[in-house]
This record gives structure tokens, C-alpha cells and sequence, in this order.
């Protein structure tokens, strides 16, 4: 019953109450920053833009006024704890997330935490969860038991978290990818009988779409890693909750292909183009080390023009996302893959 009540009467609401405070947010830190000087240059713009930093803050506050607005709701008028602890640890991993964003961001992305002091710090987002216990220890149908929440929580937390930073640097690309993921992990779930999880995705999916219309091109604030780094490990805690692990790998498609791709310049190289004289984009390297990369190679052989710009680069990798999520959707459901 309470499944019910909460998707077919109070879902809205809470969705609603997470965008709703992000939006009204937004402002106010886009102000801020601009006081404090917490600005970063916008690459893709012939002019020297400052735009305003770590604008993934708002996102967090949202995320998570509209998450304790569910929580209330079960305690106080369903009067039930039901996976009332599950979505305490999720608030753990995400704040825990952030937190390691904040310092990137704060000391700046080019001055920031190195790659291995921040891949041991995102070990921290994983302790909630394997305080939890959480998820289901059995692989392919074999039991593995402590190996799972000791070993393979933190690979998935931490992977899904440093992954989901990669696929960058263009005006709306990580609030949109985050957008499309969770929304169709917010189906996955509710399709699978995790409806708790479907709130969850949904809570992010809401404020992230409030941040998207600031942070789409050309963008008043930027996502920072204090957004991308929560993102991506409320992807993995996700699915590792809803025990839909192997179907969010398979969404992921993007992004291991980002990893691949990113490994030939031995994660040196970035994902920026070089801006031309008439605000297009040509590519920053002889090769290839980026989907961005790839986006503008493509864009440039299918146009007319022969011309690439920043704001159809995320517009072609959320196409392939979509066309990955769909295929996912035929894969494990109309073809009974998942189980």
C-alpha cells in the first residue's frame, strides 16, 4: 500500500519540491560566487567568459530537501521505516561524494586532489553502503558473501564516481548525461518493484533539470566535480541497492567507452576542442582520446557546413546515451535478459 501512495499521490509533490528548490537556489550561489571570485573560464567561448563554479551545490541541497520531504512523509503520515535506513546510507554516499568534489573544486581542477589521493578519498562514499551490507551477494548465481560488500561496493561506488567526471567540459553535457541515466534507472527500478528507488532517481533527476536550464549552453554556472562525483556514485548506490547491477554497467556503455578512450593519452589528455575564429571547434589533438572527440569529428562529416560547435557535442553524446538506454530496455526486458 504504501508503494501506492507514494508513486500515485506523493510522488509529484516531491519531485516538484526538488526542483523547485533548486531553482530558487541557483540564483542566489551564481551571485555568490561571482562575489567571492570562485569562477572558472569558459573554454568554448571566443571570448574570456567567467562563469560562476561548484554550482553543484544547489543540486545537492535539492537532491536532498526533496529526499527528507519523503522521508517526513513516511514517518509522520505512513508511519513506516521501510528502507528508511537504505535511504540514510544513500544520503551517506552522496554527501561523502560531494564533500571530495568541494576540495576539487575549491582548490581548482587544475590544482586539485591527484588522481590516486582522490580515488582512495571516494573510498569513503563507499562506507555507507558496506556498513549496510547493502545490495544482493550473489553473481551469476553464486554466493560470494563478504567479497561483494567489501570488494565490489567500493569498485562500483568509486568507478561509477571517478567515471562519471570524465564525460565533461561542455556546457550542459554532465546534467544532461545525469538526467537521461537516472531517469531511465528511475523506470528500471520502478519496473522491478524498487519503488522507493524510483523517488530517490526521480529527486535527482528533478534538481538536476533545475540546474540544466543555468547550466545549458551558453552556461551561467558550472556542475563542478562537487556534482559530478555524487552523480555518479548515486548511479552506482542505485544500482547496487535495486540489485540491478548488470542493466546500469550496460547504461554505462558511454562512459566505458570514455575510460577506453581516455587510457590511449594515459588519462593526460582532456576533452576539450580548440575553438576556431568563428566559434567552432576543431580538435585539440592528431588523435582521438575523448567521445567528445568523436562528436566533433562526426558532426563535422555529417554537416553540411563541415562545422562542429559546442552546443551539438552534448546533444550527440545524449543521442548515443539514449540510443545505448534504449537498446539496454529491448535487451533486458523485451528480450529477458534481466532477471
Amino acid at each position: 500500500m504504501e508503494n501506492l501512495i507514494f508513486v500515485g499521490i506523493l510522488f509529484l509533490p516531491i519531485v516538484f519540491m526538488a526542483f523547485v528548490a533548486t531553482l530558487l537556489i541557483i540564483p542566489k550561489w551564481i551571485e555568490r560566487a561571482k562575489k567571492e571570485g570562485l569562477m572558472g573560464k569558459d573554454i568554448h567561448k571566443l571570448k574570456s567568459l567567467k562563469v560562476a563554479e561548484a554550482g553543484g551545490i544547489t543540486v545537492l541541497i535539492g537532491f536532498m530537501i526533496g529526499l527528507f520531504l519523503y522521508i517526513s512523509l513516511k514517518t509522520f503520515f505512513i508511519e513506516t521505516e521501510t528502507n528508511l535506513v537504505y535511504i540514510l546510507g544513500i544520503l551517506g554516499v552522496v554527501s561523502f561524494a560531494a564533500i571530495i568534489g568541494v576540495f576539487d573544486d575549491l582548490l581548482g581542477w587544475k590544482r586539485g586532489l591527484n588522481k590516486s589521493t582522490r580515488l582512495v578519498l571516494l573510498l569513503s562514499a563507499a562506507v555507507p553502503l558496506i556498513a549496510l551490507n547493502a545490495g544482493v551477494s550473489t553473481v551469476w548465481g553464486v554466493q560470494i558473501g563478504l567479497l561483494y560488500p567489501l570488494i565490489l561496493i567500493p569498485i562500483g561506488i568509486v568507478g561509477a564516481a571517478s567515471t562519471f567526471n570524465f564525460l565533461a567540459g561542455y556546457n550542459g553535457l554532465e546534467a544532461s548525461q545525469g538526467i537521461i541515466i537516472l531517469s531511465s534507472l528511475s523506470i528500471v527500478t520502478f519496473l522491478t518493484g524498487a519503488w522507493w528507488l524510483s523517488v530517490v532517481s526521480a529527486c535527482m533527476v528533478a534538481a538536476l533539470t533545475a540546474f540544466y536550464f543555468f547550466n545549458k549552453y551558453p552556461a551561467r554556472v558550472f556542475p563542478g566535480d562537487t556534482l559530478t562525483y555524487p552523480v555518479g556514485a548515486l548511479i552506482a548506490a542505485i544500482a547496487i541497492l535495486g540489485n540491478i547491477e548488470l542493466i546500469a554497467i550496460f547504461f554505462f556503455i558511454p562512459y566505458i567507452i570514455e575510460v577506453v578512450l581516455k587510457s590511449r593519452g594515459r588519462l593526460q589528455k582532456e576533452s576539450f576542442g580548440k575553438v576556431q575564429k568563428d566559434g567552432s571547434l576543431e580538435l585539440l589533438y592528431p588523435k582521438i582520446y575523448s567521445l567528445t572527440h568523436v562528436a566533433i569529428v562526426l558532426l563535422k562529416k555529417i554537416k553540411p557546413s563541415h562545422k562542429a560547435y559546442e552546443w551539438e557535442v552534448p546533444l550527440v553524446i545524449n543521442i548515443f546515451q539514449l540510443i545505448v538506454i534504449l537498446l539496454g530496455f529491448w535487451l533486458f526486458f523485451g528480450l529477458g535478459i534481466f532477471r
